[in-house]
C-alpha cells in the first residue's frame, strides 16, 4: 500500500508560507513606500499624471485579475475531483508569485536612497512573472503536493524576471502581449519541470483523470472568461492611444478566427462530427497566445485573422497527434496540454512577429513598442522594421526555449527532495488530500476504494 505524506511534509507548508509571508513583510516595512508622483512633480503634473494613468491602466488591471484567479482557475477545474485543489492553488500561486516578483524587481530596479518605490504598474509587471507560474504549473497539475508548486513559484520568478530582462530590454525585441517572453516561456519551463520530476517512466492513466460534464462546464466558463478578457491582458502594458488601440483589435480578431476555427477543427478530427470539450477550452485562446509578439504592430485585419487560425489549428492538432507521440517516445507528462495551447501557439507567434517586422514600414512612429518591463517602467525598445528586428525575434524565441528548458529541469530536480514528496498515486487528482469535504457529497459512480479510504484516515 502507498504511504501518505510525512506529517513533516504537511507542516512544511504553513510553515515555509509564513515565514515568507513575515520576512516579505518586514522587508516592506524597512524599504517600500508608494511611487508618489507629488514627491517630485508640482501639484498641476501631478493631477495631469494621475488623470492620464489611472483610469487607463486600472481597468485593464481588473481584467487581468479577473482572468487569472477566475478564468485560469476555472480553465484547470477540468479534473473531476481535483477542481477545488486546481482553484485554490491557482489564487495562492497567484498571490505568492506577485508578492515574490515584486520583491525581485524592486530590488533590482527600483532602488533609490534606501527606499523601494511601488506603483501600480509594478503590481502589473509583478502579475505577468505570476502567469509564467500559473502556466508552468498545469504541466504537473494533480500529481504534486502544494509544496511542490511552491517551490516552483519560487525557482521559476527570478529566472523570469532576468529571461524578460534579457530579451525584452537587452535584446529589444517586440512582445508586447507575452508570446515569448510569458507563452513560450513558461510552457517550456513547466515541460521541463515535468520531464525532470517524473523522468522516463511514462506516467500511466489515472482513473481520477476523466472529466466529467459538470467539470467540462466549469472550464469552459473559465475559457469563455479568458476569452473575453484577453484583449486587456495585451493591451496593459502599451501606451494608451494608436498602439493600445490596435493591440485590442488584433487580439479581437485573433480570438474570434481561433473560436471559430476551433469549432470547424474539432468537428472534422472528431467522430460523428461530433465537438471535443478540450479542443473548445484551449484552441479558442490560441489566438490570444500568437498575436501577442504582433499585437501593436500595423499589420491588417486579415493578418490577425489568420494567424488566430492557424494558431487554432495548431494548437488542436498538437492535441491529436502531438502530445501522443511526445508521452510515447518521451515518456512526457503535460496534464493540462499547455504545449499545445501555449508551446506551439507561442512558436508560431514569435516565427509571425519577425515576417511581420520585415513587412511593415521602417517609419517606427507608427508602431513604437511600448512594454512594461520588470521594474513596471514603459520602454521602448527600437523599431519595429527591417531584417535585424527579426534576427532579434528570432534570438528572442531561442533564449526563452533554451532557459525555460534548462531551469525548468533544474527545479523539476529539486521538486524531487524528500521534504516536497508529492501525494501518493491513489490519491493524485483528489481534494479530500487538501481540503476537508464531506465524504457523503461526493459523487456517486465515483467511490474511494479501500486503499483510498485507508490513505484518507491516515492523513
Amino acid at each position: 500500500m502507498a504511504t501518505p505524506p510525512p506529517a513533516s511534509a504537511r507542516r512544511l507548508l504553513p510553515l515555509s508560507l509564513g515565514l515568507f509571508q513575515g520576512a516579505l513583510l518586514l522587508f516592506f516595512a524597512l524599504f517600500v513606500t508608494y511611487d508618489e508622483p507629488s514627491a517630485v512633480a508640482t501639484q498641476a503634473e501631478d493631477g495631469t499624471r494621475a488623470s492620464e494613468q489611472l483610469p487607463s491602466i486600472f481597468p485593464l488591471f481588473q481584467d487581468i485579475q479577473v482572468m487569472l484567479a477566475v478564468g485560469l482557475g476555472l480553465l484547470l477545474a477540468f479534473l473531476p475531483r481535483y477542481g477545488l485543489s486546481a482553484l485554490a492553488h491557482n489564487f495562492l500561486l497567484l498571490n505568492f508569485s506577485t508578492q515574490w516578483a515584486l520583491l525581485l524587481q524592486g530590488a533590482r530596479h527600483r532602488y533609490l536612497r534606501g527606499e523601494l518605490l511601488l506603483g501600480l504598474p509594478h503590481v502589473l509587471a509583478a502579475e505577468f512573472a505570476a502567469v509564467t507560474v500559473l502556466i508552468s504549473v498545469g504541466a504537473v497539475l494533480g500529481r504534486t503536493s502544494p509544496c511542490q508548486l511552491l517551490a516552483v513559484a519560487f525557482c521559476e520568478v527570478p529566472v523570469y524576471l532576468a529571461s524578460e530582462w534579457l530579451i525584452v530590454t537587452q535584446l529589444g525585441v517586440r512582445d508586447v502581449g507575452g508570446t515569448i517572453t510569458i507563452h513560450v516561456f513558461a510552457c517550456y519551463f513547466g515541460l521541463g519541470v515535468s520531464k525532470a520530476l517524473f523522468g522516463t517512466e511514462r506516467q500511466p492513466a489515472h482513473p481520477k483523470e476523466t472529466p466529467t460534464p459538470r467539470s467540462d462546464l466549469l472550464a469552459l466558463v473559465g475559457t469563455l472568461t479568458l476569452w473575453v478578457f484577453w484583449p486587456s491582458f495585451v493591451a496593459a502594458p502599451c501606451q494608451p492611444g494608436d498602439a493600445q488601440h490596435r493591440a485590442i483589435l488584433n487580439t479581437l480578431l485573433a480570438l474570434s478566427a481561433s473560436a471559430v476555427t476551433t469549432v470547424v477543427a474539432s468537428s472534422l478530427l472528431e467522430s460523428g462530427g461530433k465537438l471535443s470539450p478540450s479542443h473548445l477550452h484551449n484552441g479558442s485562446l490560441a489566438g490570444g497566445v500568437a498575436i501577442g509578439a504582433l499585437a501593436d504592430v500595423p499589420v491588417t485585419p486579415a493578418a490577425s485573422l489568420a494567424l488566430g487560425s492557424l494558431s487554432s489549428l495548431v494548437c488542436l492538432l498538437g492535441f491529436r497527434f502531438l502530445t501522443p507521440l511526445l508521452a510515447r517516445r518521451l515518456a512526457l507528462h503535460d496534464q493540462c496540454g499547455i504545449h499545445n495551447l501555449h508551446g506551439l501557439p507561442g512558436i508560431l507567434g514569435a516565427v509571425a512577429s519577425a515576417v511581420a517586422v520585415l513587412a511593415v514600414s521602417e517609419d517606427t512612429n507608427r508602431c513604437q513598442l511600448s512594454h512594461v518591463d520588470g521594474s513596471g517602467v514603459v520602454g521602448e525598445p527600437g523599431g519595429c522594421g527591417g531584417g535585424r528586428q527579426a534576427l532579434w525575434q528570432v534570438a528572442g524565441l531561442a533564449v526563452a526555449l533554451g532557459g525555460s528548458m534548462i531551469s525548468g529541469m533544474l527545479t523539476g530536480a529539486v521538486l524531487r527532495l524528500p521534504c516536497l514528496a508529492p501525494p501518493p498515486e491513489p490519491l493524485c487528482f483528489e481534494d479530500s488530500l487538501n481540503f476537508r469535504i464531506q465524504e457523503q457529497a461526493e459523487s456517486t459512480g465515483m467511490g474511494d476504494t479501500t486503499e483510498e479510504m485507508a490513505l484518507k484516515e491516515r492523513v
